[in-house]
């Protein structure tokens, strides 16, 4: 299985780097993983909504040039299906039982994913109703794709 994790902006804080770094290193008994950073666009302070609108629009264009036609495409969003662990494991194992073999799993940046590419979305994903720095949901996301894999697999994983 090819993983794929799409998202907008750098990591400029070293200690979520490492983070990234451990998972990555652990997630690669388990599946291909690939991690693709397109630019992110400034939003000045007190931006319209037009603005705004514009900025999610061209961060989803660059996305959009990502995302292959035969990928199944899970969009993290504060308006998806909420799972848990199992459940998010169940739904992996899901996909690739049904002959999914890349999986595209997306990051907006600060504003949040343009209407496009939640379109394009097979999945809309919320991990709660909260809102995160789109760099520690990179954490969470490589987190939880790893205990998915290791609830697939029956090994053990701390609760």
């Amino acid at each position: 299985m090819k993983i794929t994790v799409l998202t907008v902006g750098k990591v400029k804080e070293k200690f979520y780097r490492q983070a990234i770094e451990e998972f990555q290193k652990r997630l690669s008994r388990y599946c291909k993983l690939e991690i693709i950073e397109v630019p992110d666009e400034k939003t000045p302070d007190h931006a319209s909504e037009t603005e705004e609108r514009l900025i999610k629009e061209k961060e989803g264009q660059r996305i959009l040039k990502y995302i292959k036609e035969d990928a199944w495409v899970c969009a993290l969003a504060i308006e998806g299906k909420m799972l848990d662990s199992v459940e998010l494991s169940e739904k992996l194992e899901q996909m690739g039982i049904g002959g999914v073999s890349h999986m595209i799993f997306v990051i907006g940046g600060s504003l949040g994913l343009a209407d496009e590419v939640l379109r394009r979305a097979d999945f809309k994903l919320s991990f709660s109703k909260m809102t995160f720095p789109h760099q520690l949901m990179r954490v969470i996301l490589l987190e939880q794709i790893y205990r998915a894999y290791r609830i697939m697999q029956g090994e053990p994983y701390h609760k």
